[in-house]
């Protein structure tokens, strides 16, 4: 590692190899990335990363079949990322640091390769207790919880969250903000099961396939409802999350399958609902960078923690598209490149 009050006076270039996708795809079982060399090179404001680990996320693959026109190619893919700084401004060299980003792999060149220039305020110090892996596996669910929470108004004691898609990254980590800061927390899942992921208090959960989700969460709010809605589904579960709201109530919606979905106005504002919509897409380095740099205290109290990484579920750069199809088809682990 270099000396952290060095920096050099003229940007060095490198070499790196990506994982690029060259194509759009018709389906994810048709995406190919192929491993190339492209040279990388920062501007003044940017750093030069060694990459040690980068996550693949589902907008990876919806990116990769077209299902977000805006996205280019060819480019290299990947959102997430933790590494070391080898090329920046002063004090920049020999850091280790994350981030994540709503552009990096969708409009520009990502993560998914041994290097990465990005702007020197997006990146973010490195909890020094994190594996590179479980660091980068961060990024895009915490920012996603993160974001809507922020939008939505942060959880508190006394209230009550409810999260549908519970056992999903996203879900984990709506559940995990929510329960540090004192909320209770009710998760539902498509079948019956306990909650499996880190929490800092206990996490109720409903069996979505076997009960009435919204008449299940008046029984235990004693008629109330819930204050916040965390819908990480979407439309499958937009009446239930409807339905389930307390009087002021608020519903995150991050997803969607139909686009189109009705529902009772006259409830809604005579409920005095409020609806938020959150894209992290439309985020920046920079932007997200700042979300991350305010949960580093949580993971160093250790109030908050890294998705558990499989040594199964870290893929190197050539095995890039054995990592897309685990994402794909719906894999409960924390897909990981290694560079």
């Amino acid at each position: 590692m270099l000396s952290e009050n060095k920096s050099n006076t003229h940007p060095v270039s490198v070499e790196a190899r990506c994982s690029r996708l060259n194509l759009k795809a018709a389906t994810p079982a048709e995406v190919a990335p192929v491993v190339e060399w492209h040279p990388l090179s920062r501007s003044d404001d940017q750093v030069l990363i060694e990459i040690k680990a980068a996550a693949v996320n589902p907008s990876d693959i919806k990116a990769a079949t077209g299902l977000m026109p805006y996205a280019v190619f060819p480019r290299t893919s990947g959102r997430d990322y933790a590494g070391v700084v080898i090329d920046g401004p002063v004090g920049t060299i020999g850091r280790e640091v994350f981030g994540s980003s709503g552009d990096l792999g969708i409009r520009r060149d990502g993560t998914h390769a041994t290097h990465l220039v990005v702007e020197a305020e997006a990146v973010v110090e490195k909890p020094k207790n994190l594996s590179w892996a479980e660091t980068a596996g961060i990024g895009v669910p915490f920012v996603t919880a993160t974001e809507g929470f922020r939008r939505a108004g942060m959880p508190k004691s006394g209230e009550t969250v409810l999260i549908f898609g519970v056992t999903g990254k996203v879900g984990q980590a709506a559940v995990q903000i929510a329960s540090w800061r004192g909320a209770r927390v009710i998760g539902v899942a498509r079948k019956q099961e306990a909650y499996a992921g880190h929490t800092n208090g206990p996490v109720e959960m409903i069996d979505s396939s076997a009960i009435d989700v919204a008449a299940r969460v008046r029984e235990m709010t004693d008629g109330k409802g819930a204050d916040i809605v965390f819908n990480t589904v979407g439309d499958p579960y937009f009446q239930a999350a409807h339905k389930s709201l307390a009087l002021r109530g608020r519903q995150i919606l991050i997803a969607a399958i139909d686009r189109i979905v009705q529902f009772n106005i006259l409830e809604f504002y005579r409920a005095q609902h409020t609806y938020v919509g959150i894209d992290t897409l439309g985020l920046s380095s920079v932007v997200s960078g700042a979300v991350l740099r305010e949960l580093v205290p949580g993971f160093l109290s250790e109030h908050l923690k890294p998705f558990a990484i499989r040594p199964g579920a870290v893929y190197p750069l050539e095995d890039a598209k054995a990592a897309f199809l685990a994402v794909a088809d719906s894999s409960r682990d924390r897909i990981i490149l290694r560079p």
